[in-house]
């Protein structure tokens, strides 16, 4: 679908290429792929082993952006205005008077996120299966819309429903028949659904790092492909521009430069796609230039996006030139060697020291806690090594490598699979990631990865006092799963 060419023959030197990746290796980013292309083709691309070019990836976030383009293909078919009210089209799925804001709430206002609502409801907890539903028989309506821009992601689900509602069909499938069927790409890609069957529209597709770029590409190009007009021009370039203030603390921040329709700006004329995790794309149409991520970097508070896409900038964009360089091959075979090392990241082994191996195997008693964990042994075989434990579920083991990930499915169970929010009955488990590091004499930490359709993260530090003491601090992020294994507990031999 796309030529792979050098970076010197698209004006970028390779020396900064592998400078952004070293960069994100120092850093500590948790990064699974990424993607560089400028004027339609690919001069670097990397996947962080077990992903790679064919794996469906979790973009959460980035979702958004394409109901966002759902919604201006919906305005070229005729099917809505983006001045309509967004309840004039569910008044079967609402219960209430609605309150004055959110009753004249429109799809323009959702779509840059300046709506109505304050504090927006977990749906997670609802017990509501239908989250239009939800929204507009729940959600306060606190201010005028069209005034204060507050990210309102049930709004993007939302639109996802109105998608669905006025094309009568899933929203994949009308991205397909409108835009995908000619640009290529996403033939295996999938969207994860609410819990009422709808498509999860504000978190849950899944494809490949080259299916966004696909995505990246057309909307960079204002829907031109080939030569065609997929779709309108004036509503792409209106989605990709500053049409609101996004910035309401007075601090620089990389996607802080303004917001579209369910888009972000950045520096230099740019916008992106944002998902949860550092599911990143960076578009700068001056520069016909795209660079896409995908990682789990949850639980950092968004500093590693930060240091990333500045890094981007100063180190990369900086760089690039309008004309062609002079080929450097030395600097290219150290690109292309330097991908091809490329490896999911893992705790540092760091030294294990004799007490470990006097304390291995040995079990200790758990007094009560709120992860409902009665019992644990940490074994350490050579390189590798488990965690065993009981829980509520009963007796679990999370094998683990020393210093090196150890590929797994993760015990625990009930978990949501392809309808978010859902809890499994069947079994069904999640693959994962997991390795250890041992940070003082007395001191290890344990490292979980989830890398599903799903992904999220725990660490635990294990803190021993004496070989018959030990005290466990557990801290997780992921959405909505993984809430377990979050607290602390000291237990005895």
């Amino acid at each position: 679908m796309f030529e792979k060419v050098s970076p010197e023959s698209l004006g970028i030197p390779s020396r900064a290429i592998t400078k952004l990746i070293s960069f994100m290796e120092r850093r500590g980013s948790y990064t699974h792929s990424f993607l560089m292309m400028r004027h339609g083709k690919i001069c670097a691309e990397g996947y962080y082993a077990p992903y790679d070019a064919t794996s469906l990836h979790r973009m959460y976030s980035q979702t958004k952006s394409f109901v966002s383009i759902a919604i201006g293909c919906l305005v070229d078919d005729g099917k809505l205005s983006l001045d309509d009210k967004i309840a004039s089209h569910f008044p079967e799925r609402f219960e209430r008077e609605l309150p004055p804001y959110l009753a004249n709430q429109t799809i323009r206002e959702m779509l840059t996120m300046t709506t109505s609502v304050y504090n927006e409801p977990s749906w997670f907890v609802s017990g509501d299966p239908d989250r239009v539903h939800f929204y507009l028989n729940t959600f306060d309506g606190a201010r005028p819309a069209g005034t204060i821009w507050r990210y309102d992601s049930a709004g993007s689900q939302m639109l996802s429903a109105l998608v669905e509602k006025l094309s009568g069909m899933p929203l994949l499938c009308y991205l397909k028949e409108k835009l995908f069927s000619h640009t290529g790409g996403f033939e295996t890609a999938k969207m994860l659904k609410t819990p009422n069957g709808e498509t999860w529209g504000d978190s849950a597709m899944l494809c490949t790092l080259r299916d966004i770029a696909t995505f990246g590409n057309l909307v960079m190009h204002y829907g031109k492909h080939e030569g065609k007009q997929l779709m309108s021009e004036n509503y792409l370039r209106e989605a990709t521009s500053p049409l609101v203030c996004n910035n309401t603390s007075g601090y620089y921040h990389v996607f802080r430069h303004g917001y579209g329709y369910q888009i972000w700006c950045t520096e230099q004329n740019g916008f992106a796609f944002v998902g949860m995790g550092d599911q990143l794309t960076i578009c700068l149409p001056e520069r016909d230039f795209l660079f896409t991520m995908t990682a789990d970097n949850q639980g950092d508070s968004g500093v590693l996006r930060q240091l990333i896409i500045n890094a981007l900038f100063d180190v990369v964009v900086s760089e690039m030139q309008d004309e062609p360089l002079a080929e450097c091959p030395e600097d290219y075979a150290t690109l292309e060697g330097e991908i091809s090392k490329l490896r999911l990241r893992s705790l540092p082994a760091g030294t294990m020291s004799d007490f470990f191996r006097q304390v291995s195997g040995k079990t200790y008693y758990a007094e009560k806690n709120r992860m409902g964990i009665t019992s644990l042994s940490l074994t350490f075989d050579g390189a590798v090594g488990s965690f065993d434990y009981e829980n509520e579920q009963g007796k679990k083991s999370l094998p683990f490598g020393i210093g090196e990930n150890v590929f797994a499915k993760f015990p625990q169970l009930g978990y949501s699979d392809e309808f978010g929010g859902v809890r499994t009955t069947d079994g069904f488990t999640y693959r994962c990631a997991t390795s250890i590091s041992f940070v003082e004499e007395k001191k290890c930490i344990l490292r979980l990865q989830i890398i599903d359709n799903y992904l999220g993260n725990f660490t635990a530090t294990f803190a021993f006092k004496d070989e018959d003491t030990v005290t466990v601090h557990l801290e997780k992020t992921a959405e909505d799963f993984l809430q377990e294994y979050e607290g602390e507990f000291t237990a005895k031999a």
